[in-house]
């Protein structure tokens, strides 16, 4: 069964892109800002920072020294005595992801006692490491003539994890013992395949993007050449192992066609989202225009026909991942909490490619509500799919069997800080609305930058720069596309009617002239100390209807404001979501309330609730108010009835009891 392999995304990005010569057709650049040099200051996401440093991490770290044999293995690696592999062949990587979530951890918030940890853990890793460079508990401690030959047992998957831990780590602490285990890992993965021309197909894409950190960092073209090998492994039948033999299901992982002429999203989410990032990675160096038209024509077929209105995709756990267009179930998603992470990741490359501002509109959506949803307010449970609507069976966990998602969403809610702005020559990039500050440099200049904002609760953000002296650059400015009448791109979602209010831009409090360039409001002027600019979103409860074609979402209206996607939960409606009726002409209130702890906004809505008239020989439609909540926030109170997406017309009547 294809839900045995249960496997993930994982990687919150320090992603540098390095200046080389420009051909004259060459994608525009930008350069994302590493989490590194911004400081977070904002109320909705700076907590969350602080619940990942303290409960997620230490529930990552309980989970995998304690109620796990994921360290034990390494150290009875390191022993050689034969002793027994505990847990599953892949379960080396939630090491290295928890690793890397420290590392972003640290750099927000030092922590002795953890850094500590993570050096007993990095100890332990690099005792296991053969001298020949390769590093796999599983195989190790089983039996190591077996090793390479099953492309589907995740040995490059478990290295692309390492590489990217040792990157975070070093980039935080300096220190290089995880590197070190990292190049002589991959070292030996590329003596092994690329140089002795030895085909191998990654039965799990992870390496690809792993190789590109690796290469950023150290300058090492052996690592650029061996991402884009592993990548063109692809579509040309070398597959051996379960997926292949057994399966007979090359599309599982992406293997159908090469990478270059694919064109629509097929197989595991996960994978599929890892192997498009690592394209882009590779596409950004390498000025590859078949990486690029193929992402784009995939990227098209992920967002015009197979993604949740939340951001998630993978609409099935039979394959974790994609079926026919449309076919977007809602009780039934499986949009598991890792491939929203990887559409971040995805989309903020795409954006970096391009200057498109489509792109951060699809990563926002994913970030506030597939991904977050994986998260729960405390900290220290998950989900590890994020379904749209439930009858009550739904329930966070405290870990998995395969835990990709908790130390997935850990690292990303961590380094959130590497999406909110990008730079380029003479531009500055603003593509997130979160509270912080950062410095660029426009040539001489050094230009400070504050944003201040309650976003997404409130559409005012200002952003206020203080060159030291006047200095001329241009100012992008991300315009939502759902402030801007657009829902999602594509128009799977659109909005069920005009927004009432416009986006206003103000400069120094007065109107100012601007230009609009693939989704940015540009302002391109002289700058000086002290300009301030203010920008309004209008923060409307909006009803969103689906395409045609999506069934599940017939005679259906879903409702949004700003990012967020709300939900109604039982927790707030006396425990009854079903029985309702979207009126013609709803009216809507916002209230600011708490979930649990959580400060947010919530909407009364003026619905109407079919009910039994006394007799019980019919029913009714009845007025009633309804709560509805950020879906981000649902099933942290308990068990509960769940719904997305709300009927307008009746379509069928059951009678219960």
């Amino acid at each position: 069964m294809h839900s045995a392999i249960k496997i993930y995304v994982g990687a919150a990005l320090v992603w540098c892109v390095q200046a080389l010569p420009q051909p004259a057709q060459a994608q525009q650049r930008i350069q994302p800002v590493k989490f590194s040099e911004v400081n977070i200051t904002d109320q909705f996401w700076k907590p969350k920072q602080e619940k990942v440093a303290t409960a997620t991490l230490n529930a990552c770290i309980v989970q995998t020294e304690e109620k796990s044999g994921r360290i034990r293995n390494f150290e009875k690696a390191a022993r050689r005595q034969g002793e027994k592999h505990e847990g599953i062949y892949y379960d080396d990587s939630d090491v290295y992801k928890a690793i890397e979530a420290i590392a972003y951890s640290l750099k927000n918030r030092p922590d002795a006692a953890l850094e500590r940890k993570a050096d007993e853990w990095i100890d332990k890793i690099a005792a296991a490491q053969l001298p020949d460079g390769y590093l796999n508990t599983f195989y190790t401690l089983t039996d190591l003539k077996q090793r390479w030959t099953d492309m589907e047992k995740h040995e490059d998957y478990c290295a692309g994890h390492l590489m990217e831990a040792a990157v975070a780590y070093y980039n935080t602490t300096g220190k290089r013992k995880l590197l070190d285990v990292a190049i002589r890992f991959a070292d030996h993965i590329d003596s092994t395949f690329r140089v002795a021309n030895r085909p191998w197909v990654s039965g799990h894409q992870e390496i690809e993007l792993a190789l590109m950190k690796l290469y950023h960092l150290t300058k090492e073209d052996r690592y650029l050449k061996l991402a884009d090998w592993f990548l063109d492994q692809r579509g040309h039948g070398h597959g051996k192992g379960k997926i292949w033999d057994e399966w007979k299901d090359p599309k599982y992982c992406q293997d159908d066609v090469p990478v270059k002429q694919q064109k629509e999203i097929t197989g595991h989410a996960v994978r599929a989202m890892y192997q498009y990032t690592g394209a882009a990675d590779v596409a950004s160096v390498t000025q590859d225009p078949g990486y690029m038209n193929a992402m784009t024509a995939v990227w098209e077929d992920v967002v015009y026909r197979n993604m949740y209105l939340t951001g998630g995709i993978g609409s099935s756990g039979h394959n974790e991942g994609f079926t026919d267009d449309y076919d977007l179930p809602n009780g039934a998603a499986y949009s598991e909490t890792c491939a929203s992470v990887g559409m971040v990741f995805w989309n903020q490359r795409m954006n970096a490619l391009t200057g498109d501002a489509k792109y951060i509109d699809v990563l926002e959506r994913s970030l506030y509500n597939g991904a977050l949803d994986g998260l729960s307010l405390s900290g220290d449970t998950f989900f590890y799919g994020n379904p749209l609507s439930s009858v009550g069976n739904n329930a966070r966990s405290a870990w998995f069997g395969t835990a990709c998602c908790p130390s997935n969403i850990a690292r990303l809610v961590a380094s959130v800080g590497d999406y909110i702005y990008g730079k380029s020559d003479g531009k500055i990039w603003v593509n997130l609305f979160v509270g912080s500050n950062t410095s660029f440099q426009m040539g001489k200049t050094a230009v400070p930058l504050n944003m201040e904002t309650n976003y997404p609760w409130d559409g005012n953000v200002k952003i206020r720069v203080s060159p030291a002296q006047k200095v001329k650059y241009a100012l992008n400015i991300r315009i939502p596309g759902w402030a801007a009448e657009t829902a999602v791109p594509g128009g799977l979602y659109n909005f069920a009617e005009s927004g009432k209010n416009k986006i206003e831009i103000l400069l120094n409090g007065k109107p100012v002239n601007y230009q609009t360039e693939k989704g940015y409001a540009v302002i391109d002027r002289t700058w000086q100390n002290g300009d301030e600019i203010e920008v309004k979103l209008p923060m409307e409860v909006r009803q969103i209807k689906a395409r045609q074609e999506v069934k599940a979402d017939a005679d259906r209206i879903a409702l949004q404001r700003g990012p967020i996607v709300y939900c109604v939960e039982g927790a707030d409606n006396a425990g009854e979501v079903w029985n309702l009726l979207v009126p013609e002409n709803p009216s809507f209130n916002i209230q600011k309330g708490l979930i649990l702890n959580e400060p947010v906004v919530t909407i009364q809505a003026n619905l109407q609730m079919i009910k039994p008239t006394p007799d019980g020989l019919n029913v009714k439609p009845e007025p009633q108010t309804v709560t509805a909540i950020p879906y981000y926030t649902w099933a942290n109170r308990g068990r509960g009835p769940m719904q997305v997406w709300l009927p307008v017309k009746m379509k069928h009547i059951r009678i219960a009891e």
